[in-house]
Parts: structure tokens; C-alpha cells; sequence
């Protein structure tokens, strides 16, 4: 019994001791690089800067991308502003894809029809454009192209602190080493390949233009190479150091221009490809910029890649971090990886000026739209690990979408500001059952108050006021006066993300009702703060809401088929009713009530059938509010096909999409939640962790959850 003690004892003050010392920010991040010795096509890699991306496999380029197509996670080359838009000669609009639903004996029209001409068009276009495949070219005696089996001795390594791949493998039993990096400032990629097969002539990289993607898949699909005649790529100028591009495609425009640090040779391979050579010495060493504007200022390979380490450097430097150094539980170290990678792809691919997609700039997901119901998972983060000014630029489109928000709330026969669920870069509503969905609107109002908690000042305020204040309105707007219980509903028709409901008869959702409290209350904050009066209508509303419904002491995912715990196909897809306290406080939340639901959640749910990898950081959260966090930290690591995060830390879904970002978004919230507390929190440090001894948590820069 005193060894036992004096080994708590000892645990204990090793862990005080490590507390006080600040995080040794480069070593915690270094020690998860991710590393290949083999070809796995589920673990490629990405250089990007928020906006633009290029996914790369163990060569270090795109070499074997149908390889990964096919076994893993595709080898894309994408940026947020490169769209395309097919011509529409019928001129398809979108009340050509409307539904009449009764709204409390008014009938309102919502863009559903999607398995019609017009339907088919409007959800398939704009669709974002790939921008080149680029790949190593090497010439045999058999012709034949290489093969993943042609690469041995593979070492692969992504240094994080500076964002840089180096690829080294034997190809012919001669040494193979390629850099790849990307510039933070322009979209612009550096390319090192060192080899004896240089110096022979005989490796090279091959740059080609594809004409899309594969316009009968949405989900994933693979770069069509068909119809070369229907897109143009112009060479408008060319030495023997570079070549300028322009590609076009119907009215998609882009530039491209590849620059070599010495002579090199440009062979055309066809209407949309060349292969490059160095005229002589072992180095191909080059940058390709791609901008939707031409550009004479392309920076030099060495530069980009000193670029990318300051870049990289300060990123990991400032904002968040968190630690498990000292921790004894055998799953820390998986954990504290998760949260590093998590972090590098969550940057390099959703911080751009046009909120993300779910697939981010890897994959292509609803054909590369943004899906406003994953935003705060998507981007909540940001503010909570100091990294404000991500979320500003997202936030910044929904400011520049108001009157288009406004205009689609009044054709509802609504006031305020109407979100879309599914939108391109136009803004424009997606056709589909995601029209129904209102979880999307409170949102904005929730991520811009993280800003304001972040910097609560005046001018914080002054920027958000008018977004803010719109989606209240038009959120109040959505509320109906049921007499007959003198409550404000939601619904019908709605959308839920559970279970398999008519959304034209559902009503009242347990976790859409906690939103519209929850965003209701913070634009009232948000008028006190600027001292404006309250809203009486909204006040009266938030006060009259419906009651989170349940059913034998357990919440249910909707009041009008409150079936949850009696029918199975009722359990399936997320289980958002815990989320009423979990991301969100929890006001109108029964905490005992909460608990039997949870525990019920995990003994009896579908987890097979439409969870996603976003669920379990939601669900831990809602367990760590509710005083369990070693039932939080079992849910992270809960065994399951969803739950699994890949080499270079990927979340694939089961059956769907290879990379879902909005779990790696939401597992850290939940990690910042965990490690740095919420407003109503128990003392002391990291809350959401057992203090058993079994965990040493240190955390730097993180913002407490509401």
C-alpha cells in the first residue's frame, strides 16, 4: 500500500512539474510526422495554404493516381476558387425543382426534386474544376508506365513545422528524391526531383490537364479524361526555363505557368499534357503556379519552400497546442497524434475565403459544395485553438451572401436572413433533401459570437452586428405558434439527420430547438452588448419554446414520431439530441435525463448505418459536460469503421466519402473543450480528462466552450 502511494505521489509531482513547463511546440509536433515505407493509398499526403491543396503519393507527385483512386484517397490538385459551370441551354432555374410542403395551411415551395432535368443540372452545377495531375515520367525500353511495384526502398516523410514532403525511394535500383512544398502567398507548388535518371534524360515530371471530373459521380469522383476537343489548354508563352498556360472550359478560365531553375525541355504529349526534362545536371527543379488570373511574379523554388517553413513555423507557434507527455494511458499518444494532424489538414485545406466542403481540397464531397449544416464542425475550431482569422474569412462570404439569405427567406413568406444548406461560390440553393434542413441557420450567430468571446470589443460587434441580427430574425421568423399548448414550434416540414422521418409531417427536433434557444439568446446578448433593446418578439418566443421532447425518461430525436428507443430505424445517423448539451450549454437540458439518453445512445444505436466520424468527438463532448471524462475519452476511441484516422490523419467513411474533415474539425473542439474547459466547467486544469493519474495534460491557447 506505500509503493502504491508513493507511486501516486511520484505520478503526481511529475505531472506539476510538466504542467509548469511551457510545451516544447516543435518537438510535439515533429514527434507525429507522418512516414511511409510503402505504398498505401489510404495515407497520402497534401501541401496547401488554406485555399489551395495538391495531394501527393510516395513519389512525393501524383505518379500512381489511379491507383489511389481506386484503393484509397484520390490524388486531386484543387483550389476553392476553380469552378465550372455547365452551359444550360433550357435554362434551368430552381423553382423549377420545387415541392409545395404545408406549412401550417400555408404552402410553401422547397427546391427537392432532384431526379429531373432541371433537378439533375442544378445539383451537378457549378462543380468545383481540378486544375493538372502532375506525375513522374520515366522512359524504359518496354514503354510501359510505372507501376507501384516499380518503387522500392521507400522513405517518405511530411515535416510538418515546415510543410514540406521529401519522398526517397529507388526506382531501376537508382536513388529517387523529390521535395514538394507549397507557398503560403500564391498557389503556387516547388518540385525538387534529384536523381541519376536525370542526368540520363530518362526521369522527368508529367504535367497534364484533365477535362473535370466524372460529372455522373458527386461523391468522390474520379478526373474524366474524355473529350479532349471540349476544353482548350493554350501555351501563350515558353523559353527553355518555363511555359504559360491557359486553360479554359466552356466559360472556366484558369492560368498556369511551370518554371525551371535551369534549361529544360518541353515535350507536348498530347492536346492538355507535356513532359519536362532538365537539359542536363540530376535536378529537375521547377515551380508551377496556378491563379485564376495570369501572373509574371512566380516565386523560385527555394523561395517557396523557405515561405512555407516561416509560414508552417509561426502556425504551430501561436494559437493552441496541447500535450499528453507524462500520460500513462496507452491511447495518448494516438490522441495527441490525431489532434496534430487534425490540425495541419483542418489549415491547409478550410481556411480559404469560401467555406469548406466536407472533403476539403482532397476529395470532391456533393461535388465540392458546401454543406452549411457541417459549418460549425467545420470551422468552430478555428476560434477555439486562436485562430481566428480562418473563421473570419468564412464568415466574411456569409456577409457578402446576406441579400441573397434575405431574398430566399422572403419567397419562404420569412423575414431575416434564410441560409441554404447546399451552395457553390454563387451562393445559389443546391436542389435536394437538404432544403428541408434548418439545423444549418443558427450557426453563424453561434461561430460569430466564439470571434466575440475571442476579442469582445466594439469593433467585434460592429463587424458581425448585421449578420448576426438577420439569422435571428429569420430564425424567429421559422418559429410557429402552436395554440393548442401555447408553445413556439419548428416545423413541419423539417429535416432531421437521424433515423428515417418525412420531413413534411416532422416537427419540434430536440437538438433544433436547443439551437434556436441557444441563438436566440446570443443575439439578444449581442443587442445588449451594443445597447440596443431587446427584441420582445424573440424574447417571447425563446421563453415560449416547445420542451425538448422525450419518452420514458430518455430525449428522442423528434416530438412528432418520438419512436427513438422503440424502433431501430429510428437509431440510425447521428444522434444529434445529445448535442443539446454537449456543443451546446444545455439550456432547457435535464441533466439526469441527458444521461439515461446517452447511456442509452451508446448501449442501442446503429452505429453501422449513417454515423459519421463527426459523431463521436460530439458525443464525448456531451459526456464530458456531463461529469464522465473517462466515458468521453472511451467514445473518441470507440472501434468502429467511421472512427478510424488513417497514417496521414484521414477519417474515412465507410461506404462513403475517403476523407470526412468535419470529424478531424469536431474532434478538435471537442479536444479544446476537454483540455480547456467550458464556461461552467469543474476547476482546475483540463476537465474533461480523468484525474486519476492516468493522464498529464497540458494546453496552451485554447478558448473555453460557451
Amino acid at each position: 500500500m506505500r509503493r502504491l502511494s508513493l507511486v501516486f505521489f511520484l505520478a503526481a509531482a511529475l505531472a506539476s512539474a510538466l504542467s509548469a513547463q511551457p510545451i516544447d511546440r516543435r518537438a510535439l509536433v515533429t514527434r507525429h510526422n507522418p512516414t511511409l515505407t510503402k505504398v498505401d493509398a489510404w495515407a497520402p499526403v497534401s501541401v496547401g495554404n488554406g485555399r489551395f491543396a495538391f495531394t501527393a503519393d510516395v513519389t512525393g507527385l501524383q505518379t500512381f493516381a489511379d491507383y489511389y483512386q481506386t484503393n484509397g484517397i484520390p490524388l486531386n490538385t484543387l483550389a476553392r476558387w476553380a469552378w465550372h459551370e455547365a452551359p444550360n441551354p433550357e435554362g434551368f432555374k430552381l423553382a423549377d425543382t420545387y415541392k409545395p410542403y404545408d406549412q401550417h395551411g400555408r404552402t410553401l415551395n422547397f427546391a427537392v426534386e432532384t431526379e429531373t432535368p432541371a433537378g439533375r443540372y442544378l445539383r451537378s452545377s457549378p462543380r468545383v474544376l481540378p486544375l493538372a495531375q502532375l506525375a513522374l515520367d520515366f522512359t524504359r525500353a518496354t514503354g510501359t508506365p510505372l507501376k507501384p511495384d516499380d518503387i522500392r526502398a521507400i522513405s517518405q516523410s511530411l515535416d510538418l513545422w515546415s510543410g514540406t514532403v521529401t519522398s526517397r525511394f529507388t526506382l531501376v535500383g537508382l536513388p529517387v528524391t523529390v521535395t514538394t512544398a507549397c507557398d503560403p502567398a500564391t498557389d503556387t507548388l516547388s518540385v525538387r526531383v534529384n536523381s541519376p535518371h536525370v542526368t540520363a534524360g530518362k526521369l522527368g515530371v508529367r504535367l497534364t490537364f484533365p477535362r473535370g471530373f466524372n460529372a455522373a459521380t458527386a461523391e468522390n469522383p474520379a478526373l474524366d479524361w474524355t473529350q479532349p476537343e471540349t476544353h482548350r489548354t493554350t501555351v501563350t508563352g515558353q523559353t527553355d526555363r518555363s511555359i504559360v498556360l491557359v486553360r479554359t472550359r466552356d466559360t472556366a478560365r484558369y492560368h498556369a505557368a511551370l518554371a525551371t531553375t535551369g534549361p529544360a525541355r518541353f515535350t507536348p504529349t498530347g492536346p492538355h499534357g507535356f513532359v519536362v526534362r532538365a537539359a542536363s545536371g540530376d535536378t529537375l527543379e521547377f515551380t508551377l503556379a496556378f491563379g485564376s488570373e495570369a501572373t509574371s511574379q512566380i516565386p523560385a523554388p527555394a523561395a517557396v519552400r523557405i515561405a512555407s517553413a516561416t509560414q508552417w513555423g509561426k502556425f504551430w507557434s501561436t494559437g493552441g497546442a496541447v500535450d499528453f507527455t507524462g500520460s500513462t494511458d496507452p491511447r495518448a499518444a494516438e490522441l495527441e497524434r490525431r489532434v496534430v494532424l487534425s490540425q495541419y489538414l483542418t489549415a491547409l485545406q478550410n481556411g480559404g475565403d469560401l467555406p469548406p466542403s466536407s472533403g476539403g481540397l482532397t476529395v470532391v464531397t456533393a461535388d465540392g459544395k458546401h454543406a452549411s449544416e457541417q459549418l460549425w464542425c467545420l470551422q468552430a475550431h478555428f476560434a477555439l485553438w486562436g485562430r481566428d482569422e480562418a473563421l473570419a474569412r468564412s464568415l466574411a462570404w456569409y456577409q457578402s451572401q446576406l441579400p441573397a439569405a434575405r431574398a430566399l427567406g422572403a419567397e419562404r413568406g420569412r423575414r431575416g436572413a434564410r441560409w441554404p444548406a447546399l451552395v457553390g461560390p454563387d451562393g445559389r440553393e443546391t436542389p435536394g433533401r437538404h432544403t428541408l434542413v434548418i439545423s444549418n441557420q443558427p450557426h453563424i450567430v453561434q461561430l460569430a459570437e466564439l470571434l466575440y468571446r475571442n476579442s469582445p470589443t466594439t469593433a467585434t460587434l460592429e463587424r458581425y452586428r448585421e449578420l448576426v441580427q438577420e439569422t435571428a430574425e429569420g430564425m424567429a421568423s421559422m418559429l410557429f405558434w402552436d395554440k393548442t399548448r401555447s408553445v413556439y414550434g419548428l416545423g413541419p416540414p423539417v429535416a432531421v439527420n437521424s433515423g428515417d422521418f418525412d420531413p413534411a409531417t416532422g416537427a419540434n427536433p430536440t437538438y433544433e430547438l436547443a439551437l434556436w434557444s441557444r441563438g436566440l439568446e446570443i443575439a439578444q446578448e449581442w443587442r445588449d452588448r451594443l445597447g440596443l433593446a431587446r427584441e420582445g418578439a424573440w424574447e417571447k418566443m425563446r421563453n415560449a419554446l416547445a420542451p425538448l421532447p422525450q419518452k420514458d425518461g430518455r430525449y428522442v430525436t423528434l416530438e412528432t414520431k418520438p419512436d427513438t428507443w422503440d424502433h431501430p430505424a429510428s437509431r440510425r445517423g447521428c444522434p444529434s439530441f445529445l448535442m443539446a448539451f454537449g456543443r451546446l450549454p444545455g439550456t432547457g437540458v435535464d441533466r439526469a435525463i441527458m444521461r439515461r439518453t446517452l447511456d442509452a445512445t451508446l448501449a442501442n444505436w446503429d452505429w453501422a448505418t449513417r454515423t459519421n466520424g463527426r459523431d463521436y468527438p460530439i458525443i464525448a463532448m456531451t459526456a464530458a459536460r456531463l461529469g464522465a471524462p473517462k466515458l468521453a475519452l472511451d467514445i473518441l476511441f470507440k472501434s468502429d469503421a467511421n472512427n478510424t484516422y488513417h497514417t496521414s490523419g484521414h477519417n474515412p467513411q465507410a461506404g462513403g466519402s475517403p476523407v470526412h474533415l468535419a470529424a478531424n474539425g469536431a474532434l478538435l473542439s471537442a479536444l479544446a473543450m476537454m483540455a480547456g474547459g467550458w464556461d461552467d466547467s469543474p476547476p482546475g486544469t483540463a476537465p474533461g480528462f480523468p484525474r486519476d493519474g492516468s493522464w498529464t495534460v497540458r494546453a496552451e491557447g485554447l478558448s473555453r466552450l460557451p
